[in-house]
């Protein structure tokens, strides 16, 4: 575990593995997406038809097509190029859809105020600028925007974190340790794989202080879990009843920012 490792060591890491992790993904994601996260993602983004919508942090784009064909105009960003390289060529040149590279963290080449919606999909654990990030939402959405960001749960995903089994293999807990050490650690993910994904743990506190000194208010959390339908067809998520691996915040900007001493008096963004 090295603390110095930052963002550019994150996105070298996901260029590592990108045609990897992409193998895994349809056109609706990965299955955990498909099964868990997606409904609870895309039931609490409001229309987007007609709407300009930033996925900031697109991956191999399966979210940012979904948008895009429900009727949105979409810029996608990503740090990695190989995510990008995968992603456009999964994209049928007629959908709305503009793929750039760039880093969540800094989005000089966007407009302030230009957005509708920011999406934001199980990102931010993956950026040492989770700060600054969530600063660069709020300056690219218009007054009343909304930006709704998906993270692997924080009270679930600590650095020492898994199933405890038995001798036969059967799950008895889902174990968490070390929740309040705020570091960058190896999240031995693709399995086996040489330098893997590195993930930046922060506590619940951390995220919702951010978002709030940024200047969003909080209008909806949720704690994605498979639906009984969902456990019809895939019966082998059934255990993720028993802990949660993501949690969704939605945010909106507020059409006037909140005078307070720190600022002055002065609205920006």
């Amino acid at each position: 575990m090295r603390r110095d490792w930052d963002t550019n060591e994150a996105a070298r890491r996901w260029d590592l593995h990108a045609a990897e992790i992409a193998s895994t993904y349809g056109a609706d994601g990965d299955s955990l997406r498909q099964v868990v996260l997606n409904p609870a993602l895309l039931g609490l983004l409001p229309p987007v038809k007609g709407k300009r919508v930033l996925d900031a942090g697109c991956g191999e784009g399966y979210l940012s097509r979904m948008l895009a064909q429900a009727g949105a105009s979409v810029v996608a960003i990503d740090y990695s190029p190989k995510m990008l390289e995968i992603a456009r060529a999964r994209t049928a040149a007629d959908v709305a859809l503009e793929y750039r590279h760039g880093n969540f963290e800094k989005l000089s080449f966007l407009r302030a105020r230009s957005f509708d919606i920011v999406v934001s999909n199980v990102v931010l654990q993956d950026l040492a600028g989770y700060e600054a990030a969530i600063g660069e939402a709020y300056r690219v959405l218009r007054p009343g925007g909304v930006f709704v960001f998906a993270i692997l749960h924080p009270c679930f995903s600590t650095p020492d974190r898994g199933w405890v089994t038995n001798d036969a293999g059967e799950k008895l807990h889902w174990k968490v340790d070390g929740y309040f050490d705020e570091t960058v650690f190896e999240l031995q993910w693709p399995a086996g794989a040489p330098d893997p994904i590195l993930q930046y743990h922060r506590t619940l506190e951390t995220y919702f202080r951010a978002v709030r000194q940024a200047g969003f208010m909080v209008d909806a959390l949720a704690e994605p879990r498979p639906s009984e339908e969902m456990l019809v067809e895939h019966p082998e998520y059934r255990d993720d009843l028993r802990m949660c691996h993501f949690l969704i915040f939605r945010t909106v900007k507020p059409l006037r920012r909140a005078k307070s001493r720190r600022t002055k008096g002065v609205a920006d963004g």
